[in-house]
């Protein structure tokens, strides 16, 4: 096989692994806060997609359609956060989980309400290539790696440089000795979970270009979002982003050797994580509240 179709694989494969980090991230900062698994990330994830969409058709503005995306999904997950999840957050784990499924699916059928069931396609903000090795590859994937590193970077600046990122650090560890320092607790969980809804919204927006916009796309990502949360450990933003590039290989890679491993190969990784590492690469034991 031709190095450039390698070369062209593992850029594919980067920025999978890219939306998975915008994607799963979400899911990994709830739970380590809040200790709720929240599936409806995923619907934030499909609004994106729709809102860039949408605006994109209408103004012909590409970014400040992305941006639209992330915004409308950040003012969804605060209208979800406040009328569901803020009266749920001391309930089981299991509890939640269900509950954040059915936003997801009724969210879904909304969005089926509005758009209809037509795939649509949404236009690349970036339409040029660059030679990398003699190979061209879309500028527009390697935007994307560079938006998912730099979200990275600001995650661990605020988490480790700023009031508010100290107290969820702090909040992590021990959520009851932090409220009895007088920080009002649920202000930080409604901002982490607005930031991770956010987040969400950016990665449909981002991946809308590169797929069809499609009510059920929320749907289709679920096994990978969950594989990378469970490979890189639940709560762990750095095992968020190794197992994201990890699971983007392993899908681009895998494509290109046997078609059917493009599905397979990441359950295959998963397992054998697990059976070396039970709570994932970076992940530690469940911490009950």
């Amino acid at each position: 096989m031709e190095g450039n179709i390698w070369i062209s694989g593992v850029i594919y494969g980067l920025s999978m692994g890219s939306i998975f980090f915008l994607l799963a991230v979400g899911l990994s900062l709830c739970f380590g806060l809040m200790r709720i698994i929240s599936l409806d990330q995923l619907l934030y994830y499909s609004l994106g997609a729709y809102i860039a969409y949408t605006v994109e058709t209408a103004i012909h503005q590409p970014w400040l359609s992305v941006l639209s995306g992330a915004l409308a999904a950040g003012i969804a997950s605060l209208v979800v956060e406040r009328w569901v999840f803020y009266r749920i957050y001391a309930r089981e784990l299991t509890f939640t989980m269900i509950t954040s499924f059915g936003i997801l699916i009724g969210g879904v059928g909304a969005i089926k309400y509005v758009w209809g069931l037509i795939p649509r396609p949404a236009s690349i903000p970036v339409d040029i290539q660059v030679s990398i090795l003699g190979t061209p590859v879309p500028v527009y994937r390697l935007i994307i790696v560079a938006i998912a590193a730099g979200v990275y970077v600001a995650i661990q600046i605020v988490l480790n440089r700023t009031v508010i990122g100290k107290a969820i650090r702090a909040a992590v560890e021990d959520v009851d000795q932090v409220e009895g320092l007088g920080v009002d607790v649920y202000r930080l969980f409604t901002l982490t979970f607005v930031g991770a809804g956010m987040l969400s919204g950016l990665a449909g927006a981002l991946h809308a270009p590169l797929v069809m916009v499609d009510p059920q796309m929320g749907l289709e990502v679920v096994p990978f979002v969950f594989m990378v949360v469970i490979i890189g450990g639940l709560g762990s933003i750095k095992g968020t982003l190794v197992s994201a590039f990890l699971v983007g290989q392993v899908v681009s890679l895998g494509s290109l050797i046997y078609a059917p491993l493009a599905q397979m190969a990441p359950f295959v990784a998963m397992l054998m994580v697990l059976l070396v590492k039970p709570t994932g690469l970076y992940g530690s034991p469940l911490l009950r509240r």
